[in-house]
């Protein structure tokens, strides 16, 4: 797709094929958030709505017209109505940019022309859903990480949010080791309302410390949406004869081995770690959406989103 030259660099990650498919879909919230605006989420907070909540006993004050008169004729108690109030979402797209996130392989989607990288693939779809949150009325704000936090925009609902969040994507460059443990615990205390983490990440860190960080978002009542990018290649292990396999995160030197010695020992460990981290996301009723990066990301979101979509329209 050719660009007018004039256009900045950041809104190249919003390109045209990533449009179309979110000008269709909307994000509807599952848990009740906390927001400044009236919106279309579900509110902890009782005010006036088409949701009702409980009654609860007329105290002088309170508007003569939340009386129930259909309860106050059978009991002759006076009771208020108290509904549901709605609110905007609070969304928080925490994005992981270690250096495991560089890795492309061969199987890699394109998008705009080009092959996609996890990082590449993590920050289309993590502007998509920045789009999507603003151009529905709610607020999106912006985490970056590899072994600490290194961007950290707060949650806004204004209209420049979006090239806000796309400059900070645009810049970011694949990082240091991870400690996604970690920083998921700071984002967890950090973000000052419940509301929406969309995490995306390869998640390479020792599972059983990133399951303890899911666990945070949950006791701060934060609804978590787990994005957990993988490449073909680590997925499958498809590689033949010796090879020289580099550490992208240069934790260790770089090896050489034999793939067929070591493909078994290496699909099981793969499989039992994603098992982990599915399991205890649906422990917390958390979404757990994996994504092969060479599934084009279109294809990601419609398939996420529609389904999130229709699934809250038949309950």
């Amino acid at each position: 797709m050719a660009y007018p030259m004039d256009l900045p660099e950041c809104l190249r990650l919003l390109p045209e094929e990533t449009m179309g498919v979110m000008r269709r879909l909307e994000w509807l919230g599952r848990r009740r958030m906390q927001g400044t605006l009236t919106g279309k989420h579900s509110s902890p907070d009782k005010g006036i709505s088409v949701e009702f909540a409980e009654h609860r006993s007329y105290a002088p004050g309170d508007d003569p017209r939340t009386l129930d008169w259909r309860v106050i004729a059978r009991s002759d108690r006076n009771v208020v109505r108290q509904f549901i109030e709605e609110t905007n979402l609070r969304a928080t797209l925490a994005v992981d940019v270690s250096g495991s996130m560089g890795y492309t392989g061969a199987s890699a989607a394109k998008l705009d022309g080009h092959v996609l990288s996890k990082l590449a693939y993590a920050k289309y779809l993590a502007a998509a859903l920045a789009y999507l949150f603003i151009k529905q009325g709610d607020s999106a704000g912006l985490v970056t990480f590899d072994r600490k936090p290194l961007d950290f925009v707060r949650a806004a609902s204004r209209p420049s949010q979006v090239r806000r969040i796309l400059e900070v994507l645009d810049r970011v460059r694949p990082g240091a080791d991870t400690d996604a443990a970690a920083v998921l615990h700071d984002v967890a205390e950090r973000i000052p309302r419940r509301g929406l983490v969309v995490l995306i990440s390869d998640l390479f860190d020792d599972p059983e410390r990133i399951i303890a960080a899911l666990h945070h978002f949950d006791f701060r009542q934060h609804e978590l949406v787990v994005f957990h990018l993988l490449a073909e290649e680590e997925l499958s292990f498809p590689f033949s004869g010796y090879q020289q396999f580099r550490d992208l995160e240069q934790t260790v030197p770089t090896l050489r081995i034999d793939p067929q010695a070591l493909r078994a020992g290496y699909l099981e460990r793969v499989g039992k770690f994603v098992r982990a981290i599915e399991g205890a996301c649906g422990k917390l009723r958390a979404d757990y959406v994996p994504v092969n990066t060479s599934q084009p990301l279109r294809q990601t979101l419609l398939r996420y989103i529609g389904r999130r979509m229709h699934a809250k329209r038949s309950s």
